[in-house]
């Protein structure tokens, strides 16, 4: 049976939705009480893709590294201050293991993962040029698929606008 069959199965029986792991309750470090704004709702909903049931939205998670503590803390807090992300986890350490100019090298960093909009891409890329002290810093983009609504609700009312606010 596909997922939809299921979906509207379950919500004739009164089941409700479908489990997923990113939707358990007290999970995403938002109030599960607090709701999302009206637009939000609505960029949620209105990007749910129809095909084979997959589900995304306009957030975004972003990855980035960075040579020390004190740099990822002034990045995340720029990036987050401006609005070009809603959030930003800091993962210390990590072991990076690379080549560079011909050589293949190894350093400790800190994983920078950032919650943002998929229209503020550019803008986050050229902000973390700016910011950043690597020669070529990571820029890794990936989707999210789905997720807790008020979790997603609130992180595109934190991007909202787009424009940083230096």
């Amino acid at each position: 049976m596909s997922t939809t069959r299921r979906r509207v199965a379950r919500a004739k029986r009164g089941a409700g939705p479908l489990p997923t792991i990113a939707g358990r309750a007290g999970r995403g470090g938002v109030n599960e009480r607090s709701q999302p704004s009206a637009a939000a709702n609505r960029a949620v909903r209105s990007t749910r893709a129809k095909k084979r049931g997959v589900l995304a939205t306009d957030a975004v998670v972003a990855f980035t590294t960075a040579g020390s503590r004190d740099e990822a803390e002034r990045v995340a807090h720029a990036l987050v201050a401006e609005r070009l992300a809603a959030c930003v986890n800091l993962v210390a350490p990590i072991t990076s293991i690379y080549q560079w100019r011909g050589a293949v090298e190894r350093g400790e960093e800190v994983l920078l993962i950032i919650k943002t909009r998929r229209v503020l891409v550019r803008d986050l890329g050229s902000r973390l040029r700016e910011l950043h002290s690597y020669e070529v810093p990571e820029l890794i983009v990936l989707p999210i698929v789905d997720g807790a609504k008020s979790y997603l609700g609130w992180l595109l009312d934190e991007t909202r606008g787009g424009k940083p606010k230096r």
